[in-house]
């Protein structure tokens, strides 16, 4: 035993000794954004492979380049001082074959900036920048639209394993900012995004991949912020995200929409969401839509979420947890996915100040119950105000709309100002306050086909109307609520 140690602290010794560091400016690259450095960089990153790994150094200066390929056992390190920026040439960037794994996506190949696909032990790391330049990144006529538009991200991941992205600041892609999609083993830790300039600019998408930790990260987008997505058959799970700050005009952690492979084992903890400090409205808002999203719609399983300790300035909705039946295929020839589940799901310590009339909502449809949640400890301060006519009057006017886009805007204010409870089995309550800065007009709880509940210690403000309402419930237990003075 004693050998085979002595044999590996040897061998980690030779590998650090032998690591070398290969700058780009030896192989031709310029410090000028006139220049296109596409080729000298992939050399670099070549041979480094080639002689069994190392770093591929980006030293301080202004470097532009297209798509550069990371290989096995490559680190691209940018120095203190250096900036990648993409070209705005779309030649640049040629579409790379079609991967083996298959996704929703998937357009029949790909366009990003950095990009590898089956590669172990690669890294991204330093304190210095990418730039997308996405404001000039437009999408191909050959391509399908949308989001599949081909506009190409700053980092994309594919089938790869043992990767690490650490340190760097991200901005302006001209689509998502990073995506890892069927990866293993990954460690997103200490970045800072700045993703405003375009279309569908999500901060950090994270897809179908297994035991990933997102720690130390401040985002700020137009798009959904940190995204927790299954746009195939794998799952994504063993998923730990913490001590990040987040912000964004649409969703700040989201799990969805797509949710063919599902996901399993969700522990979210010690966030910040805050208003975003984008100098223009994206859809014409400034204010986020959801805090907190956990979605199935597209079939897939979801199981095993913790939340916990999150704190939540001016969105519209603070917590949206929904299991719809859009049912969409990853790709054209797969079968039909089937009704999704979602269940096993703990929420405590959440507080959510300055948010919209948008109630918080766990929302199931006919034939799609939500099982087994618990909310514990939690803080919800709505601004309040409306008047007859700005808000859903009744059940009937909120519709089950299992097929529409997973979002409170698809139902805007909601009967209730609270927590919105339908089609759900098996929840507890367990501290929660229910605070209106002006008069609200709406009952603080709407449950309506619910089965096995308890709610505790309900406490609600003197502008908030102490009452909940319900209908099909069967087994529930709600304890007289205690109402309390506005300190506001």
């Amino acid at each position: 035993m004693k050998k085979i140690l002595f044999f590996l602290a040897f061998a980690v010794a030779t590998v650090a000794v032998n690591a070398k560091e290969y700058n780009i400016v030896k192989y031709g690259a310029k410090n000028d954004t006139t220049k296109l450095s596409t080729k000298a960089i992939n050399k670099a990153v070549e041979d480094c492979y080639k002689n069994g790994g190392g770093t591929v150094v980006v030293p301080a200066g202004m470097f532009k380049s297209g798509t550069i390929t990371l290989k096995d056992n490559v680190e691209l390190h940018l120095a203190h001082g250096a900036t990648l920026y993409a070209s705005t040439d779309q030649n640049d960037f040629p579409r790379q074959k079609r991967p083996e794994y298959r996704s929703q996506k998937d357009i029949g190949g790909w366009y990003s900036l950095i990009y590898a696909e089956g590669a172990t032990n690669i890294a991204i790391t330093g304190s210095g920048t990418i730039d997308g330049q996405g404001k000039y990144q437009k999408g191909r006529p050959e391509c399908a639209g949308g989001d599949k538009d081909g506009r190409a991200r700053n980092i994309l991941f594919i089938s790869c394993n043992h990767v690490r992205v650490e340190g760097i600041t991200m901005i302006n892609s001209g689509i998502w900012n990073q995506h890892y999609l069927n990866c293993e083993d990954v460690y997103l830790l200490n970045q800072r995004v700045w993703n405003h300039c375009n279309r569908n600019n999500d901060a950090i998408d994270i897809d179908g991949c297994r035991r990933v930790i997102v720690s130390g990260g401040i985002y700020d987008s137009s798009d959904d912020a940190i995204t927790i997505k299954s746009t195939g058959p794998a799952p994504t799970e063993h998923v730990s995200i913490t001590n990040c700050v987040i912000s964004t005009h649409c969703n700040a952690i989201k799990c969805g929409t797509e949710s063919t492979g599902g996901f399993r084992n969700l522990s979210i903890s010690n966030c910040t969401v805050k208003p975003s400090i984008a100098k223009k409205k994206h859809a014409g808002r400034w204010e986020g839509i959801t805090a907190l999203s956990l979605e199935i719609v597209d079939g897939g399983i979801m199981e095993g979420v913790s939340v916990s300790n999150l704190t939540v300035d001016e969105t519209k909705c603070p917590i949206y947890i929904r299991l719809g039946n859009r049912a969409r295929k990853h790709k054209k020839d797969a079968p039909t996915p089937p009704q999704g589940q979602l269940r096993n799901v703990t929420i405590s310590n959440v507080t959510a100040y300055n948010t919209g009339n948008f109630s918080s909502s766990i929302s199931g449809i006919p034939g799609g119950v939500i099982e087994n949640v618990m909310l514990n400890n939690i803080l919800f301060v709505n601004k309040g105000g409306l008047k007859a006519g700005e808000y859903k009057a009744s059940l009937k006017d909120v519709g089950y709309k299992e097929r529409s886009y997973p979002q409170p805007t698809m139902w805007n204010e909601l009967p209730c100002s609270g927590l919105f409870v339908r089609f759900v089995k098996n929840i507890q309550v367990n501290g929660i306050s229910f605070v209106s800065q002006e008069k609200d007009p709406r009952p603080v709880l709407l449950l309506d086909d619910v089965k096995q509940g308890r709610f505790t210690q309900i406490t609600t403000s003197e502008n908030s109307v102490p009452v909940a309402l319900t209908h099909n419930v069967e087994d529930v237990v709600i304890e007289k609520t205690l109402e309390q003075k506005s300190a506001l």
